[in-house]
């Protein structure tokens, strides 16, 4: 059964992770090391797997269930390459009833299967004025707008078997891996379209508004969404290394005399849209990642 609740983080106990973890050990003979999160609309990403294997979420004891379109709720294990690795296609949301415990369950499975490299990506709104759609920004830093507000996956007891009560954030998205991701995008002939920015996370599921938007221009942040941000922070302290990239998918505004009205179905259209190029680039990255050290 799968339930929602508050944002407390510790709705799940590290049975209610051993079971999950096991079941999937015994389902499946893949061991990741490789983990792939994949935003609305980019669940095309998983396309790049040999010898899929595929389990529904609401197959899988205590998995959260995705239930926006674009998200389709599969977890895909296969190989790119020699590289074993495991793709969620779709995530969960705190704007959709879940708790961040909830939201950060699978960060933490893939930490017990045995996974060391987790990329995250999103669809997200530009703040940038540089920024155009369908620009992808590699994220060097995030803001988390929530945690200040105390919706933070890391509150309530801490679990040492997992990581260190007072985790460092400074260092959340790996250097070498946004420098390998900046090579790969000049080799694909892309490097026009790729950038590197701080992603700002807001709850949603509203859209921002013009001042809104315009407070966090001001805070410095260069794209807005409303994920990622807790999966980062669990994985970074559970120890995993961390690559993020959002695509661009709308200018968000900050004129009230823009006309403009974003919405979901051009965020999925946009996704679409750099799907080949997304693939080729997570795709070369994991190849080449295993000879990145952490």
């Amino acid at each position: 059964m799968h339930t929602k609740g508050s944002s407390c983080s510790n709705c799940c106990s590290f049975e209610d992770y051993k079971l999950t973890t096991e079941w999937l050990l015994n389902q499946t003979s893949h061991r990741p090391k490789v983990a792939v999160i994949c935003g609305s609309g980019l669940g095309l990403l998983a396309n790049a797997l040999n010898n899929r294997q595929s389990f529904r979420y609401e197959d899988i004891p205590n998995f959260p269930v995705s239930t926006i379109p674009g998200h389709e709720g599969c977890l895909v294990f296969g190989t790119i390459k020699d590289q074993c690795c495991v793709f969620m296609q779709g995530r969960v949301h705190l704007y959709e009833g879940y708790s961040l415990c909830k939201v950060t369950f699978p960060v933490r499975i893939f930490k017990l299967l045995g996974v060391e490299t987790l990329v995250v990506t999103n669809a997200s709104g530009g703040i940038c004025q540089d920024y155009k759609v369908g620009d992808i920004m590699l994220i060097k830093d995030h803001i988390n707008l929530p945690g200040f507000a105390g919706q933070h996956p890391l509150c309530g007891p801490n679990d040492e078997r997992f990581g260190v009560r007072f985790p460092c954030m400074s260092d959340a998205y790996s250097k070498d891996l946004r420098r390998l991701a900046l090579d790969i995008s000049s080799e694909l002939g892309c490097g026009d379209f790729v950038r590197e920015g701080v992603y700002c996370m807001v709850s949603g599921p509203n859209f921002e508004t013009i001042a809104e938007a315009r407070m966090l221009q001001v805070l410095g942040c260069d794209a807005v969404g409303m994920s990622t941000v807790p999966e980062v922070t669990v994985a970074k302290h559970c120890g995993i290394r961390v690559f993020g990239l959002s695509l661009i998918t709308n200018k968000v505004s900050l004129d009230y005399s823009r006309e403009e009205m974003v919405n979901h179905e051009d965020v999925l259209l946009t996704a679409k849209m750099r799907a080949e190029f997304l693939q080729k680039l997570v795709a070369t990255l994991i190849i080449r990642c295993n000879h990145q050290e952490q």
